[in-house]
Formats: C-alpha cells, structure tokens, sequence
C-alpha cells in the first residue's frame, strides 16, 4: 500500500497493480510517442499561460483560475505519463487534461484565493533547495525503475517498496513544480510520503 499523502495542498495517488504485462515494459516508451508530441506542444502553450500568470499574480495577487486548472491539467497529463513510463500502470494514459477517478494516476491541486504579489518574484529562489533534493531522488528512481523493470520481467509484479519509492518521488517532483509555478505558497514538506 502506497503511503498516503501528506497535509499538503497537492495529491498525487497511483493505485499498485496486482500484476504487469512483461512484454509490454520492452514498448512503452515507445508507444508513448503521440504524448511526447502533444506534451511538448502543450508545455509552449504553459510557459505562455506561465507568463500570463505571473503578471496576473503580480498585479492582482490571484491566480487566474482558468490558467490555473490548465497547469494542473498539463500536469495532471505530465505526471500520468511519468507514472506509465516508470512502469507503475499498463493502462495507456488518456490524452486529457482533465480528471479520470478510474485512471490509476490521480492528481490533485487546491485552488488557492489568494497568493502574495511577491511571490512569482522570488518563489523560485525559496524553491532551490526542495529542487535539488528532487534531482536526487530522481537520479535514485532512475535506477529504482530499472530494477522494477526486472522484477516485473521476472515475476510480473512491481515489488510494493520499489513501486511506494517511485511514487513518493513522483509527489515530492510534484509539489515542488506546483510551488515554484507559485501555485500554492506552502513550502514542500520535506516528508518521506
């Protein structure tokens, strides 16, 4: 059983699969191609809603809520594929921004009402550390994955402390995007969940 997540404006869930195709861990990167295209279009289209958010947080102190939920959605879309190509699910992602209950990849992020003008200013300085410790773990996962990727080849199955170290370092790569985007102005709690 996956941790639960912790006291934070940001949730990731991914559901552990009793048991995973071993021929289809040789193609998916492969078959996620069509993401690749359409993710890297939507990432321009982010940046300019980025930027569109930052005068709008500078100015008003609000997030526009519309620019909000497509950076969730993108990434909702992000963390989905990042999730199917760790070998956590073989359910093809959906091509959506939007929330699926029935996917094994969960993503959630509270709106918030009000964020500090300041904030897109300096939010990314506050965010170095929490970054650098996410490099880390990432560094960490990548070999994690390879050894699930022979666990899974041998036994059709990602072993749970394998599968929980992924997933916990999937949620800290969230919260710390979620908060350098200054999306929320809680600081990325340095717990192992």
């Amino acid at each position: 059983m996956t941790p639960p997540n912790p006291d934070f404006p940001v949730r990731l869930e991914v559901d552990h699969p009793d048991r995973l195709s071993r021929l289809l861990i040789f193609v998916k990167w492969l078959l996620l191609i069509p993401h690749y295209i359409a993710l890297w279009l939507l990432g321009i289209a982010a940046v300019l809603v980025l930027v569109f958010a930052w005068f709008a947080v500078l100015i008003t102190g609000r997030y526009p809520e519309g620019l909000f939920n497509f950076l969730v959605g993108y990434e909702r879309w992000r963390f989905r594929l990042a999730s199917y190509l760790m070998l956590q699910t073989d359910r093809y992602p959906p091509f959506s921004l939007e929330d699926d209950p029935s996917y094994p990849v969960r993503l959630q992020v509270d709106y918030p009402e009000r964020i500090a003008r300041w904030r897109p200013l300096l939010h990314w300085l506050l965010a170095i550390p929490a970054i650098v410790v996410t490099a880390v773990l990432g560094l960490i996962t990548y070999v994690i994955v390879v050894i699930a990727w022979f666990a899974i080849l041998i036994t059709g199955r990602y072993p749970g402390a394998l599968f929980n170290f992924v997933t916990i370092t999937l949620r800290w790569s969230l919260r710390v995007t979620v908060f350098t985007y200054w999306m929320t102005e809680r600081y990325p709690p340095f717990v192992w969940a």
